[in-house]
This record gives structure tokens, C-alpha cells and sequence, in this order.
């Protein structure tokens, strides 16, 4: 059978809700194992919403591509300019979120996202990006690390008054 064509764009204002529900279901599949409390369901409801993609697309220092199939969108990366490494490297270039469906993911649509970025982000003179991954992401680090990223340290994401250990790593071409 044929590999599906991979189609990818710039996000659009009216793909936010798309962006939104598409984040919901990647973050939660990613990172809650034992049942969804209200702590991460509030959380998830009041991060990912359309209006904070809205906003993400209105800012220049921003860049968000979606992966499109015949249906709708399946992933996104967002690439963020002005963004010091927490790990201390100089680049102010962060790749915030790499997200693909889970029925999608292994079909090469992460891949070829990131190669796109990381082609914005050179033909743009951005700094060459680092990002920031759970320790716990065994998966996403290894993907990261086939494909250039190194680890440079470590950096905890926080919930509330909670912190989440995180792998920094820094692309090097």
C-alpha cells in the first residue's frame, strides 16, 4: 500500500479549534496514565483553547505548521523566537510543541514538521532551536536525538506548585 502524501502548511485562524482539541488529545495521551483528575483537566482545558492559538498566530516571532490530511489536521509544531534556553545555551529559539494524533503518529508526519522547521529556521537566521521534553518521554527523546537534538541539561515544567522534570536539548546541525 502507498505511503499517504504528507501536506503541510501554515496554521490558519480557523484550524485554532482544530490546534486546540488536537493538543487536548496529544497531552493527555502523553502524559496522564492513571485516570484524568481535575489538576490536569484544568489545566488542559485552560491551556490549549482557540483563543491562545488566535493569539500564537498574531505574533511574528512565532511559526506554526500543521500536518493536513483529507479529513483535517493530524499535527502542528510551533516554533518560537526570543525564548532563552533554561539550560544556558545562547539560542533564543525554542521549538515549544511538536504534537501528532496518536492514530497518526509513525507515518512520518512528525519527521518531516520538524525538517521543516528546522529549513524556517534557517532560511529565517534563527538560532538553531532547543526544546524542553518530559524526562519521563522516553519516545520523544529518542525521536529527538535521532534527529540531531543533544541533551544539555534539565529544566522542571510546573503545574500549579507542581514541577515535572524535563529533558533540554539543543539542536545541532
Amino acid at each position: 500500500m502507498p505511503t499517504p502524501t504528507i501536506s503541510l502548511r501554515p496554521a490558519l485562524e480557523t484550524d485554532c479549534s482544530s490546534l486546540a482539541a488536537l493538543s487536548i488529545e496529544v497531552w493527555l495521551n502523553s502524559y496522564i496514565r492513571e485516570g484524568i483528575s481535575s489538576f490536569f483537566a484544568d489545566y488542559a482545558l485552560a491551556e490549549f483553547t482557540a483563543d491562545k492559538f488566535r493569539r500564537i498566530l498574531s505574533q511574528p516571532s512565532e511559526l506554526l505548521l500543521v500536518s493536513q490530511n483529507c479529513i483535517g489536521i493530524d499535527g502542528f509544531i510551533r516554533v518560537r523566537v526570543g525564548q532563552k534556553s533554561p539550560a544556558g545555551s545562547h539560542s533564543e529559539t525554542e521549538i515549544a510543541t511538536l504534537y501528532v494524533q496518536p492514530r497518526h503518529q509513525g507515518k512520518g508526519i512528525g519527521l518531516c514538521l520538524l525538517r521543516a522547521a528546522l529549513d524556517h529556521c534557517q532560511s529565517s537566521h534563527w538560532a538553531p532551536p532547543w526544546l524542553a521534553v518530559n524526562s519521563e518521554n522516553t519516545k520523544a527523546i529518542t525521536f529527538y536525538q535521532r534527529h540531531g537534538f543533544t541533551p544539555v541539561g534539565q529544566t522542571h515544567f510546573k503545574i500549579q506548585d507542581t514541577n515535572y522534570l524535563n529533558e533540554v536539548l539543543q539542536y545541532d546541525p
